[in-house]
C-alpha cells in the first residue's frame, strides 16, 4: 500500500455521514515534504468546516507508521475554481456558474450549467451527455460596475 493510499484510507473515516467528500491527497517532495488533502461538498464549505476536519485529520496522521518519523506540512483544503468537473455532484453544486467544456469530439462549449440528469447535463438549456465531456471547467467571472455604483 502506497503513502498516499494509507493516508486516504486512515481518513476517510472522517468524512462518514459529515457530507464531506475527500476529492485527492497528494504527497509533493521537499524539505518538509507537504501533504494536501483536497476536500469538497455538495455546498461551499466554509473556513470552520475546514478547520474542523484538519484538526481531526492531523490527529489520525501522527500516529500513521506510513508517514514514518519524515516531517511534512499538511494542507487541507477545498478545490480551487481551476478544478475540474469530474463528479455528478460538481456539476450540482455549480449549477448557475459559467463553465467551458471540452468534448471528445473537439468541440467546445462555453454555458451556464443547468440541470443534471443521469446521464446528461443542460449546458445553456442543451443537454450535453456527461459521456461526451472530455474536461469541464468553470470560467471565473467578474461583475462590472456600471457608474451609479461606482459613486
Amino acid at each position: 500500500m502506497s503513502v498516499i493510499e494509507a493516508v486516504s484510507a486512515a481518513i476517510s473515516p472522517t468524512f462518514e455521514g459529515t457530507g464531506i467528500y475527500l476529492e485527492e491527497v497528494t504527497l509533493t517532495g521537499g524539505s518538509p515534504k507537504i501533504l494536501t488533502v483536497i476536500i469538497d461538498s455538495e455546498t461551499h464549505l466554509n473556513l470552520d468546516q475546514v478547520t474542523s476536519v484538519t484538526k481531526e485529520i492531523s490527529e489520525i496522521l501522527e500516529n500513521l507508521p506510513e508517514l514514518g518519523e519524515t516531517p511534512f506540512t499538511l494542507e487541507v483544503s477545498s478545490p480551487g475554481i481551476e478544478r475540474p468537473l469530474t463528479q455528478p455532484r460538481h456539476w450540482r453544486k455549480n449549477h448557475g456558474r459559467l463553465a467551458t467544456l471540452a468534448l471528445h469530439n473537439g468541440t467546445l462549449v462555453k454555458g451556464r450549467i443547468g440541470e443534471l440528469r443521469d446521464s446528461t447535463v443542460d449546458i445553456d438549456m442543451k443537454a450535453v451527455p456527461l459521456a461526451d465531456v472530455a474536461q469541464a471547467h468553470i470560467e471565473i467571472e467578474f461583475k462590472s460596475l456600471n457608474q451609479d455604483e461606482q459613486e
